[in-house]
């Protein structure tokens, strides 16, 4: 029985590039109608060479800090209400109503009673942990007594050794123990299936051990949610569960999905479903009254929904964090916005002055709007407030400081850079204003650019970092892929209305910015690039694509266009497949840095991305290998990632997949299209790849119509997601 880990590759040629694994099977969300994208998931980052906590560690442990205040305020709105032999209250009232749903009945009217509605506060005054600046290192690795003790379990039951520093990671302590009483516990390891989790849970139950084993349900109903979150989801809809389950030889899956919530695995929820159209509603049951009697009110309809409770307590302390933006700016604002707005370029003259009269403003625009919050930040800064913009990558940040009119971040004599800075190192407090005594961030504006990227927890961590009375503005391109994490933020509230839109009319220039353009509303232009700004090479097979490939980023477009090769970014759909990252990378490195790849397949000069955290992606460049481990050059900072990290957080990167190169720009990009991409193309994949070239585009094309029929007919796929409904029932709906 084998159960090496099937690392999860989003992009992948005959994986969909949804968030499908590598080795072709699906995610929940694929196989029931609830599809998403999701880019590539790494472990926490390794230590710097530094004695310092590194970026990455400092971000993940504020998560961490972060989920256990959320569970803790969560804790205090309700205790449990004893309600069944293993529900509390309202679990157990809804839990019911799951069953009525599935079977077609009615639900019970307690459990989807309408609630009274929270009165809304000028100036709610949330109750803040005090974080420090540099938060500490994560968790303690697993004791040697643990290891060995997993070592052993694995061992009795077939698995591979190699997954023990894992299994002791993901289970903790007593991690042998748990494994034994619980095999399926496995599951929980990233990569591991349920065929093989089932496999070692027979070696170790034996007879014991089946498929209507209750230990099983919960396990795989887990499984499950973790593999849509993969997908983006935040829950999944009852029913969609239910046949994930039933597809996984699950006997019963409400009585899985009951066993899971009773464990506290998992959560249910139900929300209305008032702006549904032509959805049916539930009616009271006939009460028997005379044709003249009191008439009867039709119920709302409803959702069932199931999700984890990580996701569940982020996407409701998004909600309320930016409830309290919305409903905390000041009354009187000593600022002359107006006057700012005046001198501004007219193109930001509407954004400032939606900024001036509320907390919370949504702006979209492709690459050449992010000129508009660069004057927006530049005006709040001149008006004597604390403005800061941030991005996802230090390339965002060039790109920032580069706009007419940008500031710098007002710490020039700490050393930091011109433009914005990062999402990550804003919350780590390794950049950006720090935070005051409450634990909030020190400032009064904060633009967030390239706001699609925004996964629900990061969101959530913005969001409850803010002080009241700041203001926040969400900045973005909406035709790029979501998030890689679960949830899709800014789409949401773009959906919501519950805030000002400002739509920029600041157009894309020159041929790419025109075929981009008009790829965003579904149409595949030819344009006239009488520069050569976009060539197309058609190609008839993978083979002849990555010949090609190399050809263009060696030769070719140095020559003809003066971009050096170091410069020219490939983009692939998916890592697999004869013409994937990892085929292209192979021949680059052939082309470019050929080497024997004595550490992990790298050598020095190989162009790399490294992956530190779940959803973020930073090229770079292998330094040199020694005992401490591989030492990268990445956005200008020193990495080194020790062994056992390297398989799992280092790619070669002189080809990527769009998921990874979304929000970074290049000066050429070369866009490869092999035949067996077609399945996985979709408008917002086509829209990012074409759009991260600022000079030149070549497209190697193999997908023959394909390509026109993704970008007309082939929108973003849908992400399940309640952030909508907790808005609605927060914050009112904008003018």
């Amino acid at each position: 029985m084998s159960t090496e880990p099937a690392t999860t590759e989003p992009d992948e040629p005959g994986g969909r590039g949804d968030g499908t694994p590598a080795d072709g099977t699906t995610a929940p969300g694929a196989e029931d109608a609830t599809t998403g994208t999701a880019s590539e998931a790494a472990p926490e980052a390794a230590p710097e060479a530094a004695p310092e906590v590194s970026e990455a560690q400092a971000e993940l442990a504020a998560q961490r800090l972060e989920r256990e205040r959320i569970a803790r305020r969560k804790a205090e709105k309700a205790a449990p209400i004893t309600s069944g032999a293993k529900l509390s209250g309202t679990a157990a009232d809804l839990l019911a109503a799951v069953r009525a749903v599935e079977g077609g009945q009615k639900p019970p009217a307690s459990a989807f009673g309408e609630r009274e509605p929270a009165p809304r506060r000028p100036a709610p005054e949330p109750v803040r942990q005090p974080r420090p600046v540099a938060p500490v290192a994560g968790a303690a690795a697993p004791s040697g007594e643990t290891v060995e003790a997993v070592r052993a379990v694995l061992a009795e039951g077939g698995a591979p050794e190699a997954l023990v520093p894992q299994v002791a990671e993901a289970l903790g302590e007593g991690a042998g123990t748990l494994l034994r009483e619980d095999p399926w516990q496995l599951l929980r390891v990233p990569g591991v299936r349920p065929e093989q989790a089932d496999g070692f849970a027979r070696a170790l139950l034996g007879a014991e051990c089946g498929p209507d084993d209750e230990r099983r349900g919960r396990a795989v109903t887990v499984w499950l949610l973790e593999q849509a979150a993969l997908a983006g989801h935040t829950a999944l809809e009852a029913p969609a569960l239910a046949a994930a389950l039933a597809q996984r030889a699950v006997p019963d899956p409400d009585e899985a999905v009951q066993s899971t919530v009773a464990e506290g695995e998992a959560l249910v929820f139900q929300d209305a479903l008032d702006d549904v159209p032509n959805a049916p509603r539930s009616t009271p049951a006939d009460t028997g009254s005379d044709a003249g009697g009191d008439e009867t009110e039709e119920e709302r309809p409803v959702r069932v929904l199931i999700g984890l409770e990580r996701y569940a307590l982020a996407e409701e302390s998004l909600a309320d964090g930016l409830a309290r933006v919305v409903n905390s700016l000041p009354k009187e604002d000593p600022a002359d916005w107006e006057s700012a707005a005046t001198s501004a370029p007219r193109s930001a003259a509407e954004l400032i002055r939606a900024v001036a009269g509320h907390g919370l403003v949504l702006h979209t625009g492709g690459e050449a709007a992010r000129a508009e919050p660069a004057a927006l930040v530049t005006a709040a800064r001149s008006l004597g407030l604390r403005a800061y913009a941030a991005t996802h990558s230090a390339d965002g940040g060039r790109r920032f400081a580069a706009q007419p009119g940008s500031a710098g971040d007002g710490d020039a004599e700490e050393g930091a850079r011109p433009g914005a800075v990062t999402v990550a190192g804003l919350l780590s407090g390794a950049e950006g204003p720090g935070r005051d005594a409450d634990g909030a961030l020190d400032l009064d504006l904060l633009v967030v650019l390239d706001a699609p990227q925004l996964d629900v927890e990061t969101a959530a961590l913005l969001a409850e970092s803010l002080p009241d009375g700041a203001r926040l503005v969400l900045s973005g391109d909406p035709g790029v892929l979501w998030s890689a994490g679960p949830g899709r933020v800014f789409a949401d509230l773009l959906a919501a209305r519950t805030c000002p839109q400002v739509a920029s009319r600041t157009p894309d220039f020159g041929p790419i910015g025109e075929l981009v353009s008009g790829i965003g509303i579904g149409e595949l232009n030819q344009v006239d690039a009488p520069g050569k700004e976009v060539v197309i090479v058609p190609v008839r097979d993978a083979g002849e694509a990555v010949h090609r490939t190399a050809q263009l980023v060696v030769d070719s477009v140095p020559r003809a266009f003066g971009v050096p090769a170091e410069q020219v970014q490939v983009i692939t759909p998916g890592h697999g497949g004869a013409a994937g990252t990892r085929a292209l990378n192979t021949a680059l490195k052939e082309r470019l840095n050929p080497g024997p790849g004595r550490f992990g397949g790298f050598d020095p000069g190989d162009r790399v991305v490294h992956s530190p955290a779940p959803g973020r992606t930073t090229p770079g460049r292998v330094v040199k290998a020694d005992a401490e481990g591989l030492h990268l050059e990445c956005a200008g900072a020193a990495v080194v990632v020790t062994q056992e990290r390297v398989e799992q957080t280092v790619r070669h990167g002189w080809a990527l997949t769009a998921h990874q190169a979304v929000g970074q720009r290049w000066p050429a990009v070369v866009v490869v299209l092999p035949g067996d991409a077609a399945q996985v193309l979709t408008r917002p994949w086509v829209y990012t790849a074409f759009g991260r070239a600022e000079r030149h585009l070549s497209v190697v094309h193999g997908v023959e119509q394909a390509l026109p029929h993704a970008v007309a007919e082939l929108p973003a796929k849908p992400r399940t997601t309640r952030l909508p409904a907790l808005l609605k029932a927060l914050v009112p709906a904008a003018d």
